[in-house]
């Protein structure tokens, strides 16, 4: 059978050596994949990496009126850090951040996979399809309308769940404004919104795994359980670890818009976090050098975090670079 070679034309300059360098020559090669990837990149330059000279606001006392570029420098240095660190609310506010936000992460990474898996093993299509609409409808709805389905059902007065405590003999319990439940309610609405959403990439992980692996545990006589077990779970580890390390990157970021919403000043001892601190303390009195310095000092531990799970990753071959 005769193999066909592609000639590289005269008029190709990734075929002339002298004219374009070997970087140049491969753009050239794969300039059709460049383009598609300019929209993406163009994106991260304007709104990601442009944006970084502000983060010089965090080290000068600055002006709205004078700009960024006139505003004095703060002295010392390192005075709106001081500022945050000093506050009396920085041991409760770092704790709430990092208590809601592992809490997320933890009881957040398994539904979605215990989901995806029950998906991938259901054999009755129409089925699967309405579970996967069902599932994917929340993570379209706002956190106003989530809060007022909460409301509607955990309210003290009004919630349909306290009604039937009510009816049944009980009490009505205070969902929304208890130290003891609010951050439960954080975070199982969190699940809730995101589940079907999240196992749309495991369920894409599944679908890479090579389907002879499940014959090969087949012919062994493997169970439907020893499959999940020994091929499944194993083919989407990579994911899997590749997920948390970019979780972790935002570990400080407890969900902003979720929490101004939903909580209030009854429950400010386990809900308020950084960004609502900053919120109230650096934006609405527009102190925004401290509002910035928080920001930076977000980014330092979220840097660190990645790095070192990345490397501790490694040691078992799956780290992301």
């Amino acid at each position: 059978m005769n193999r066909r070679t592609s000639v590289p034309s005269a008029h190709d300059p990734a075929a002339q050596p002298g004219v374009l360098s070997a970087f140049g020559r491969s753009i050239w090669r794969y300039k059709a994949f460049y383009v598609m990837l300019l929209p993406g990149l163009l994106y991260y330059i304007v709104f990601k990496y442009i944006p970084m000279y502000g983060v010089i606001i965090a080290f000068k006392n600055y002006n709205l009126m004078e700009g960024i570029w006139s505003s004095p420098w703060a002295s010392p240095w390192n005075k709106h850090f001081l500022t945050f660190f000093e506050s009396p609310y920085f041991s409760q506010l770092l704790t709430n951040t990092f208590l809601i936000s592992v809490y997320k992460l933890i009881f957040g990474m398994v539904p979605p996979i215990a989901m995806a898996l029950l998906l991938n093993e259901c054999r009755i299509k129409w089925f699967r399809s309405l579970i996967q609409t069902l599932t994917y409808m929340p993570h379209f709805l706002s956190w106003v309308i989530i809060y007022g389905i909460l409301l509607a059902l955990l309210s003290q007065s009004s919630g349909l769940l306290n009604r039937w405590l009510e009816d049944a003999g009980g009490t009505a319990i205070p969902f929304l404004t208890s130290t003891s439940y609010f951050r439960s309610i954080l975070v199982g609405s969190e699940i809730w919104q995101n589940l079907g959403w999240g196992a749309i990439i495991y369920l894409a992980a599944i679908a890479g795994i090579d389907p002879t692996l499940y014959e090969a545990a087949r012919v062994d006589g493997a169970s439907r359980m020893r499959m999940i077990w020994h091929v499944t779970l194993p083919g989407i580890r990579t994911v899997v670890i590749m997920l948390l390390i970019l979780n972790l990157g935002h570990i400080l970021d407890a969900g902003f818009e979720q929490i101004y919403i939903m909580y209030n000043v009854q429950v400010y001892a386990v809900a308020d976090i950084l960004d609502t601190w900053v919120f109230r303390t650096g934006l609405q009195q527009l102190n925004f050098s401290l509002a910035s310095a928080v920001g930076l000092f977000k980014a330092a531990i979220g840097l660190i975090l990645v790095l070192g799970s990345n490397k501790l990753a490694k040691r078992w071959g799956e780290g992301i670079w």
